[in-house]
């Protein structure tokens, strides 16, 4: 049984996404389809790569991953198959699988242009329907990849925020927030260590202080906590409740971690 995966911005109001089961089990009934999610923020790539990139290394080898974010749908943007040694990507070539190709030893990405494996009639706003679908469902049954069009070597690549260290200071930002209103920031462990092993140390969020980096979602007598959760990156949380409504916070503002 083939394994399929959707990642979308669609959410599961409309139809959309019923209609890309559609066209995957017409091709292929058997396919195990599984939603990663679809309720990415609209046009956010930058999210749509983070959650297709902590997710898809947990399926089984050879899972076709479909990522639909494509806010440059029906223009100039390529429509790609990824091939890697564990799995195959398909979608926009916008950056959406940036993120999870660094920990993939690749094999090959190929421009999707053969109208056989497509829908019959392609519309210019829907190609999760009518390219993407199909054409996953084409690779679960067993086509390589490299039949549907010419070899890329210049793909689209997601630039991700840097953390930037200066005078003792790490300098990060707020890059994604779940749906529990933890605030994952770009500062990983590594940049942490780089202020020292031994180093005390404190995070600033919005004129807020953090004196310590818990080890989990609580924190006696603390009203924010800092701590590395399952993105293995620093998260700013409250303990039973939204981080992000507690502080009125978005993605893009500043975190700094200080060594004292």
């Amino acid at each position: 049984m083939s394994t399929i995966t959707l990642t979308t911005d669609f959410g599961t109001r409309d139809y959309y996404v019923a209609a890309m089961k559609g066209e995957i089990l017409s091709i292929d009934p058997g396919a195990k389809i599984i939603d990663i999610s679809h309720h990415i923020t609209p046009q956010n790539i930058l999210e749509g790569a983070i959650t297709l990139a902590h997710a898809a290394k947990h399926f089984p080898l050879r899972t076709v991953h479909v990522g639909v974010v494509d806010p440059g749908v029906g223009g100039s943007r390529r429509a790609i198959v990824i091939h890697t040694e564990r799995f195959y990507y398909v979608g926009p070539d916008n950056g959406l699988f940036s993120l999870a190709l660094k920990d993939e030893n690749l094999l090959g990405i190929f421009e999707i242009r053969d109208e056989k494996y497509m829908a019959d009639r392609v519309s210019d706003t829907f190609h999760g329907r009518d390219i993407f679908a199909p054409v996953a469902a084409h690779i679960a049954r067993g086509a390589n990849p490299a039949i549907m069009g010419p070899p890329i070597n210049d793909p689209v690549e997601l630039v991700m925020p840097e953390v930037e260290k200066r005078d003792g200071t790490l300098i990060g930002e707020v890059i994604h927030i779940d749906s529990f209103g933890n605030l994952i920031t770009n500062i990983s462990r590594d940049d942490i260590r780089s202020l020292g092993q031994d180093a005390s140390l404190r995070v600033l969020i919005l004129e807020n202080v953090i004196d310590r980096i818990s080890t989990i979602y609580e924190g006696e007598g603390q009203k924010f906590i800092a701590l590395f959760g399952s993105f293995s990156l620093l998260e700013i949380a409250v303990p039973n409740k939204n981080a992000s409504k507690e502080l009125k916070a978005e993605t893009g503002i500043t975190v700094k971690v200080e060594r004292l």
